[in-house]
């Protein structure tokens, strides 16, 4: 059985992946922004090792969480799945954008690394002028993600990494009018993480199939200009 860690998983699709994964008999450590969304998450997934604390939008707490998940031992598989939306552009930057990439250059390498994007991903600024403002918007944010997710594809090819649009399904994030299938929603991301038939990296996927995404996100060119630019704002640099 695998173990696996999970970003953002008290509520939402981080917490239907990780029951699913729990009932499936891996063992899977949730991740919360704080003490009391982490006591919410413990009885939402009761078969869960621990829930790790961490507020993304610090880059300091972000930091310390890798610090933990990397004390934590190994993991097989790391679903980056935290996300905000309704926020402001800053909030958004740092959680999005920043946090994930911190966390992955951090953090040991695992196996399989799967990162949340969207649909609105295809309305993203591939230019990344934003990147001096910090006014990055939730489509710029998600294209983020599918850069971060084939940049490492490229640069670790012992490591299966893939970007995920989990479709606009009803989670607090998506409203209640929601019209995609929440199971589905969950079930790409899980499959990704442990699918003996998932070893494959720099895919986008939606639904387990591979999907249209913005092909601008293929560029080395621009996939190192993100790096770059992540590396000035972080000082985090991206291993080699």
């Amino acid at each position: 059985m695998a173990r696996i860690f999970i970003t953002g998983s008290a509520d939402g699709l981080g917490q239907l992946a990780a029951r699913s994964l729990v009932e499936e008999g891996h063992k899977v450590v949730l991740h919360a922004r704080n003490a009391e969304r982490a006591e919410y998450a413990s009885k939402k997934v009761p078969g869960a090792e621990k829930v790790l604390i961490a507020d993304l939008s610090d880059r300091e707490e972000t930091i310390r969480l890798a610090e933990e998940i990397n004390s934590e031992g190994t993991f097989q598989a790391i679903i980056h799945n935290a996300g905000v939306y309704h926020t402001s552009n800053q909030q958004i930057f740092r959680v999005n954008t920043l946090a994930p990439y911190i966390l992955t250059c951090l953090t040991h390498k695992p196996e399989r690394l799967i990162y949340m994007s969207s649909g609105m991903h295809l309305h993203g600024r591939p230019d990344l002028d934003n990147f001096d403002t910090g006014q990055i918007s939730y489509s710029d944010s998600k294209l983020h993600d599918v850069i971060l997710a084939k940049a490492v594809a490229r640069k670790w090819p012992g490591v299966y990494s893939n970007a995920v649009n989990p479709g606009w399904v009803p989670t607090k994030m998506g409203g209640t009018g929601a019209p995609d299938s929440l199971r589905k929603g969950f079930e790409t991301q899980v499959w990704l993480a442990v699918g003996e038939d998932a070893r494959v990296s720099g895919k986008y996927f939606f639904h387990r199939k591979e999907s249209r995404y913005l092909k601008e996100a293929d560029s080395i060119s621009l996939q190192e200009q993100f790096l770059s630019r992540c590396e000035q704002i972080t000082g985090i640099s991206f291993p080699g």
